[in-house]
């Protein structure tokens, strides 16, 4: 399905004006809103792509900010939308999305590559140890799951609903329950991968950095099904911020899936901002 296209502010529709030079950034709630209002505010219009109508709420409304909302549909509709007017619409494509969207990326870069378009990689930063702490363990893939002492342990998984299936197949865990999208999709994937409702926290992103401001949602659900480990990405964002501050807190194992790795190098937020410039 391809993503649907709206404007904020007063700025007229393609070809109801004139435009300043674009950029297409791809991302979602962390990076992406602060790094989308350091490049309004430098001159450039601004296509955002995010994933769902709630995560275009963390964008603030300006005349050349256009926010697109779902699926791109693939290499083949990346590049359709690269072509639309029949010549390279953006000065730059951005690839701001997850560390672990392996499909977008791969995506983007064939499509970028065939049309001869210009693109970057914003690397998010991964997360220092602070202090080493023991009962963390990190995995390179969900198949070492297997290997890991289990059995005795109620794991939580809050990995995405698209990863349930292949952890449950591996591990070896007493019981398992997740924390999952609040969307249909999340839902389905989630019931088909073998869970209950029951085994189902359905939650908005970043809901529960809201209560307290540190994770009060995880923690009552970790007491309320008596979690005894965590396994959750190493993202390098909010949420892998988050289980490790639950986890010291409540004194659970946690572990940590490690990112998988890319074919070309990112920049950080500040040395993007510079490689881009101006309009």
């Amino acid at each position: 399905m391809h993503g649907h296209p709206f404007h904020q502010g007063d700025a007229p529709p393609e070809g109801g004006g004139t435009r300043p030079p674009a950029i297409w950034l791809l991302s979602g709630t962390g990076e992406g809103p602060p790094l989308a209002a350091a490049l309004l505010a430098r001159g450039w219009g601004l296509r955002v792509s995010v994933v769902s109508v709630a995560a275009t709420r963390a964008y603030s409304p300006h005349p050349q900010l256009e926010l697109q909302v779902g699926a791109l549909g693939g290499m083949d509709a990346i590049r359709a939308q690269l072509r639309a007017e029949g010549a390279p619409r953006f000065r730059w494509v951005v690839d701001g999305t997850h560390p672990f969207a392996r499909r977008i990326s791969a995506d983007l870069q064939a499509a970028c590559a065939a049309a001869g378009q210009p693109l970057l990689r914003l690397e998010r930063p991964g997360l220092a140890e602070p202090e080493p702490r023991r009962g963390v363990v990190r995995l390179e893939a969900l198949v070492q799951l297997a290997q890991q002492p289990l059995a005795g342990d109620r794991l939580l998984l809050a990995i995405g609903s698209r990863g349930l299936a292949e952890a449950l197949r591996h591990s070896q865990a007493a019981a398992h329950f997740a924390r999952i999208l609040d969307n249909p999709l999340s839902l389905q994937l989630a019931r088909a991968a073998g869970l209950a409702d029951a085994q189902l926290a359905c939650l908005r992103p970043g809901k529960g950095l809201s209560v307290a401001g540190t994770g009060g949602l995880e923690r009552a659900l970790c007491r309320r099904w008596g979690i005894t480990a965590v396994l959750c990405r190493a993202s390098g964002g909010s949420t892998e911020t988050l289980w490790r501050q639950v986890c010291a807190e409540l004194d659970l194992r946690l572990l940590l899936l490690q990112r998988p790795p890319v074919s070309a190098s990112g920049l950080c937020p500040a040395a993007l901002l510079a490689k881009l410039g101006h309009p």
